[in-house]
């Protein structure tokens, strides 16, 4: 696979990638990274769908926020994207959003994906992510290696590659503003999953240690319509590493949400 950039247009405010006819399937990325982060998902998904995959607010191409960055914040921007009803599919951070969205844009929601998400974090996996985003002050040159890290391990791959140029040229503010808003979330409430009428799948790697697969399994139980998926060999960064499964995953998903 490879990470090239792809050419994106403004839709309310957004730099999107566009691709494909068909039912729409909106992608969300996660902090650190761009529409870009997709592009598996993006060639695999789009000969049956209509594909929108924005650039976070403050990331790549999009402006950042005006308001005060939040998780609705981020939301609200995104949901501008809904001009017809669509999947919403999103990745780590881009989960949290994709379950706002489904909360509470309903009418606008066939489904929601939401892959690597945390839901209830360990109290030292709480510490240790809002120390991280206490360290930043969006200024300076951030160091993207313990990031990558965390995502890949030590070994080099195109995949690792790709994330460290988008990473090395991220907004800083912009960074800082999307990961404290990620640090300090922890998870859809019980009463907002449950509420979910919407089919719902809680997609994650077996060698996460983050987004666990026991964060997706509790989203899952929670959900009336709720599935659970993990790709056994994938970590965090699964849509990119693990392209095949994830697809696959999401085409089946998104089948049985317009049946």
């Amino acid at each position: 696979m490879t990470w090239t950039t792809l050419p994106r247009s403004d839709r309310n405010g957004l730099a999107v990638v566009a691709a494909g006819k068909g039912p729409r399937v909106l992608l969300i990325h996660g902090v650190g990274l761009r529409a870009e982060a997709w592009n598996a998902q993006i060639s695999g998904l789009s000969p049956r769908h209509e594909i929108l995959a924005p650039d976070l607010p403050g990331h790549s191409a999009s402006a950042p926020l005006q308001e005060v960055p939040d998780l609705q914040a981020y939301s609200d921007r995104i949901a501008r994207l809904l001009d017809r009803p669509a999947v919403v599919v999103g990745h780590s951070m881009g989960a949290m959003i994709a379950l706002d969205i489904a909360c509470r844009y309903r009418e606008q929601v066939q489904g929601v994906a939401a892959l690597n998400a945390i839901f209830r974090r360990s109290p030292a996996a709480r510490a240790a992510v809002q120390e991280r985003a206490a360290q930043m002050d969006g200024t300076g040159t951030a160091d993207p290696m313990p990031t990558l890290v965390r995502w890949f391990g030590e070994r080099s791959s195109p995949e690792r590659n790709a994330c460290h140029g988008w990473l090395s040229d991220m907004d800083l503010e912009g960074y800082r503003a999307a990961y404290s808003v990620f640090a300090h979330e922890d998870g859809p409430a019980d009463e907002a999953l449950r509420g979910l009428s919407c089919p719902s799948l809680f997609m994650t790697g077996g060698r996460e240690p983050n987004s666990t697969p026991a964060m997706s399994r509790a989203m899952a139980a929670l959900a009336p319509n709720g599935k659970v998926s993990v790709v056994e060999e994938a970590a965090h960064m699964m849509p990119m590493t693990h392209p095949s499964e994830v697809n696959r995953g999401l085409l089946e998903f998104a089948e049985r949400c317009r049946s």
